[in-house]
């Protein structure tokens, strides 16, 4: 029975419709829609920025509205082989070194931000030196729009019932279907697990709210014009997010032991972090010193 403190997760299914077609079967999921609008509006509001030459600095755009198109396909590469290689090497490497023929299965989910990031920056770097693209201009404009794919990923996050928070009594709290979900410590005072929706808590932090933070300085400050500039503040924002909602995210199976409940990596005092603030501390620290340099230098 739920209690009146909890919200039933909704029924929706994380495929949107299959089509069987004698022994193969093609099914378009919520997981694969997130990433495609994403790219998708990725896509268009670049080549927006590109044919806005005053947004930039001397207003000269870095490279042409045609020319987007081109670096779409490189960033779907970097993310995907990334996000994917991220996630196997730095929360499931030893399922995945058991089973490897499951690594390729990118339709099922098991994607890491950080390494996705990562993919994102190589493959950026690499078509800035093919084409002669200025590397941080182009870095502020992804980094605009990098937010839309990162939230959309976070919803389908909450469709498919995955990463979900720690257990909570609060009235927002959501009884996430399964047995993972359900397994509360032994006292809990609910009569059902509900947990923090803490993948919502991500989309509205680091996709809504810093969407919207960098469309302001861009389209009202002007700050394109300071190369990097963007760039550290969707670094920085986007890692101090992270850090925050951590506190509220269950972590991975893999680092939770009886001893270690809360699956902390590493003790700073007598608090603990998980690997997801471990990973998200650079970020900080990364983008601050780029909004610094980007600030500071012509």
């Amino acid at each position: 029975m739920i209690t009146p403190l909890a919200l039933a997760f909704p029924d929706i299914s994380p495929i949107i419709f299959q089509i069987d077609l004698g022994g193969f079967s093609f099914a378009l999921r919520w997981y694969a829609l997130a990433y495609i609008t994403g790219f998708l509006l990725g896509w268009y509001i670049i080549q927006r920025l590109m044919k806005r030459s005053a947004l930039w600095p001397a207003n000269t755009a870095p490279m042409e509205p045609a020319r987007v198109e081109g670096l779409l396909t490189w960033v779907i590469i970097g993310v995907i082989l990334g996000g994917r290689l991220g996630f196997v090497l730095l929360y499931q490497a030893e399922y995945y070194l058991r089973y490897p023929a499951e690594i390729l299965r990118v339709w099922e989910g098991g994607m890491s931000f950080h390494g996705g990031l990562a993919g994102v920056i190589i493959a950026g770097l690499l078509y800035c030196r093919r084409h002669s693209v200025p590397p941080l201009q182009l870095g502020d404009a992804m980094a605009l729009v990098a937010p839309i794919g990162i939230g959309l990923g976070r919803v389908a996050n909450f469709i498919n019932a995955e990463l979900w928070g720690r257990p909570t009594t609060m009235p927002w709290g959501v009884v996430f279907p399964g047995e993972h979900a359900q397994a509360c410590p032994w006292d809990w005072p609910m009569d059902v697990c509900a947990r923090h929706p803490t993948q919502l808590y991500e989309a509205t932090l680091e996709g809504l709210v810093l969407f919207a933070v960098l469309g302001w300085l861009v389209w009202r400050k002007g700050w394109l014009k300071t190369p990097g500039a963007i760039t550290g503040v969707f670094v920085a924002g986007y890692g101090l997010a992270r850090f925050i909602v951590e506190f509220w995210r269950q972590a991975d199976a893999q680092f939770i032991t009886p001893d270690n409940p809360l699956g902390h990596v590493l003790a700073l005092g007598p608090v603990g972090i998980s690997m997801g603030q471990v990973l998200s501390l650079p970020m900080i620290v990364i983008g601050l010193l780029l909004l610094w340099r980007a600030r500071r230098a012509p």
